[in-house]
C-alpha cells in the first residue's frame, strides 16, 4: 500500500508493497497491548510468551484534532487468532459520543462489530469495496476472519477523541470466534448491562 499526496486537497492509496511515508503517524498494537481482551486467557498467554505478535496498526494524517477538522487514515488488522477468537481491535467509543465514523474496505474479510453504550450490539461485514457508517454514540472493534490483512480507511471528526477505557473494562457484549472453520457469534460471559456495572 502506498499513499501519495497528489495536490494539497488530494490523497491517493494505491494497494502495493511500497512505503508509508506519506503519513504523519505509525501505532502499532502488538499482542501485549491486548491484555484482558480474548476470551482464551490460557491461550493468549502461551501465544505471548512466543513472541508479541503486531495484531494491528493504525496509519494517520495528522490533522488538527479540533470541530471541523477530519481524521483519516488507514487501520490493518493481521491474520491471526487467540485460541478460538479472531485477531481484532481494541475497540472504542468516541470520547465525544456525539460523532460518527466511516469505514471503507480495501482489502481482506472480516467483521466490524458495534454496540451502544445501552448494550444494543451490530455486526456488519468488510469486504472490499463496502462503505460502513458508524452512527454516533455506537463503539466499535474490526475484526479480520480471513487469511491475509484487513484493510480499511477510516474518517471521523477531528474533535472526537478517543475512549478505550470503556472496553478494557466491560468489553463487547458479543465476541466473534472460529466454529467449524466459519466466523460465529457467541455471548461475552464477561459483560454485564449498563445497571449492573
Amino acid at each position: 500500500m502506498h499513499l501519495e499526496r497528489k495536490t494539497p486537497f488530494v490523497y491517493q492509496i494505491t494497494l502495493t508493497p511500497e512505503s508509508f511515508a506519506a503519513f504523519d503517524r505509525h501505532i502499532v498494537r502488538r499482542l501485549s497491548s491486548m491484555l484482558g481482551q480474548y476470551r482464551d486467557q490460557v491461550a493468549y498467554a502461551a501465544m505471548l510468551s512466543l513472541g508479541d505478535a503486531i495484531v494491528y496498526e493504525v496509519y494517520e494524517i495528522a490533522r488538527p484534532e479540533v470541530a471541523g477538522e477530519l481524521m483519516t487514515g488507514l487501520s490493518i488488522v493481521h491474520p491471526g487468532k487467540v485460541g478460538d477468537e479472531y485477531f481484532m481491535t481494541k475497540g472504542h467509543f468516541h470520547a465525544v459520543l456525539e460523532t460518527a465514523e466511516i469505514y471503507y474496505c480495501l482489502r481482506g474479510q472480516g467483521y466490524m462489530l458495534m454496540e451502544t453504550p445501552q448494550g444494543d450490539w451490530a455486526l456488519e461485514e468488510l469486504l472490499p469495496g463496502n462503505v460502513l457508517y458508524i452512527p454516533p454514540y455506537w463503539s466499535h472493534r474490526s475484526i479480520n476472519t480471513g487469511d491475509e490483512k484487513l484493510v480499511t480507511f477510516f474518517a471521523y471528526p477531528g474533535h472526537a477523541g478517543h475512549d478505550y477505557a470503556t472496553i478494557e473494562r466491560f468489553g463487547f457484549r458479543k465476541r466473534v470466534v472460529a466454529r467449524n472453520g466459519k466466523p460465529t457469534v457467541v455471548d461475552n460471559p464477561l459483560w454485564r448491562p449498563p445497571e449492573e456495572r
